[in-house]
This record gives C-alpha cells, structure tokens and sequence, in this order.
C-alpha cells in the first residue's frame, strides 16, 4: 500500500528538529543560518514556518498524480508504488519544466552550482521501502508529522476532525487538492497563510490531465534538441582537436 505523511500543526511546537533529519539524511548543510530559514530551497528540503504562536511545515506533497513527472521530457521524475516522488539527477537535462508545472512551488534549482541539480524532499524513498519511518516523522517530539499508510492516515485525520472540530479548520488540505497528495495537513488556521495554494486555485483535478495535452508534443522536439546538443558537443571537440594537430605542427617544426 502506498504510504504517506500526515501533519497536524496544532501538535506542532517549532522545535525544527525535522530541519535537522532532513537535512542529516540528505547530506544538507544545517546550521543556526539555514534554520532561521523559513522557507524550502535547493539546501533545505523542509521549512517550519512561524506566524505569531502558529507553526506549518512546507514541503513536497508528493502528489498521486504529480505535474512535475508528467512535464519531465526525459523521466527524471517519478512516482514510486510507496509513495514517494523520486528524482533522478543522471535522467535530468536542465530543462525545469517541473518547477513550472509543480502547483505548490516546491521543486528549487542549484543556481549557484557549477553542476547544478533540482532538489526537493524526496520522503526518504530508501527508508520507506526497507519499511522504516521518514526521518522527519521519526525525529518529531509530539507527533505533529506521523508517517503510515496512505489510507489509514486519511481516516485519521478524518476522525480527529470529527472528535475535536473546534481545533481545527473544517478540512484535510491534500486530500482533494490536484486529485489527492501523499502529504495531509490539519491546521486550525488557512494553509494559505503560510504559501499554500488555494484550494480553489489548484482544484481537485490531477494537473497530468492538463499538462499531458502540452507534453504529448515535447518528443517531437526532442530529436531537434539532441542534434543541437550533438552539433554542439562535436563543434567544441573539433576545436580542441584542431588545437592540439597546430601545436604538434608547431612543436615538430620547432624540431626541424
């Protein structure tokens, strides 16, 4: 079955200690700087965001139908049978369709990076599928990020809407929105304040639905663009090989 997260902000007391897992199982710079943060990047892949005594975690949401994979002209993006949607940086071409094309902004590109890559939470694929916990979900002191199955999580969240209706905003964000995510949130204030996409923005429509209607004419380009690359990979070669016979000339006529 397939797996997801589900977080209550109203459990949630700002420690970050999710900031911390994620950046240590990722390989991620963590440090006083980077956990003033409050926003996801290309070096942090979750943000606790802070308004007056409320707090809300931004990250992917790994969508059941995710934009980002349907628009990737090469498969570098993808949605695993747990839950996660996984990146492939040997697949990736630069393109950044999926940064366009996410609802929820979260893909972020390495600007700085001499080899850049796109980064974005990736809901620890390796952990999920030897059956352990994401690390944020682990690490988390009051239980405010539960991981578990997709479906009992949705119940969940349904029954502590039920149970205690006055602590919450009467909705599960990522249960409709773009055709159902693997990230659930509860909150007692508006997602949107803390840049989440309306509800009524995105819709409850899977985005593949849309952008599939574009993309099914990116492969008749792609021949185009493999020739460019071709034609411009020989052209640098070519030089750097007719460099080297000149200075062999040069150096032979010097021995002469």
């Amino acid at each position: 079955m397939s797996k997801a997260l589900l977080y209550d902000s109203t459990l949630c007391i700002g420690c970050k200690q999710c900031e911390q897992a994620c950046a240590t199982q990722n390989n991620l710079p963590y440090n006083d700087s980077v956990a003033a943060e409050e926003v996801s990047s290309a070096h942090k892949f979750t943000a606790v965001l802070t308004h007056g005594d409320k707090f809300m975690r931004r990250l992917c949401m790994h969508c059941e139908n995710p934009a980002c994979a349907s628009v990737c002209p090469v498969g570098a993006f993808h949605k695993t049978k747990e839950g996660p949607v996984v990146y492939d940086v040997w697949k990736c071409i630069g393109c950044r369709y999926c940064m366009a094309a996410c609802p929820f902004s979260t893909p972020k590109y390495e600007w700085g990076s001499l080899n850049p890559r796109v980064r974005k939470c990736t809901m620890c694929p390796d952990r999920v599928k030897a059956g352990q916990q994401t690390a944020c979900a682990e690490i988390c002191p009051t239980g405010a990020t539960k991981f578990g199955e997709r479906d009992d999580l949705i119940r969940e969240a349904q029954d502590r809407l039920r149970q205690n209706p006055s602590a919450y905003l009467p909705r599960v964000y990522g249960l409709h929105e773009v055709g159902g995510t693997s990230v659930f949130i509860l909150a007692s204030v508006k997602v949107e304040e803390f840049g989440y996409p309306a509800s009524e923005r995105v819709g409850d429509t899977p985005l593949p639905e849309y952008t599939g209607k574009v993309m099914d004419r990116i492969p008749d380009f792609i021949p185009i663009w493999s020739l460019v690359l071709g034609g411009i990979y020989w052209i640098s070669h070519r030089r750097a090989e007719v460099a080297a016979a000149e200075a062999e000339e040069k150096k032979n006529g010097s021995a002469r």
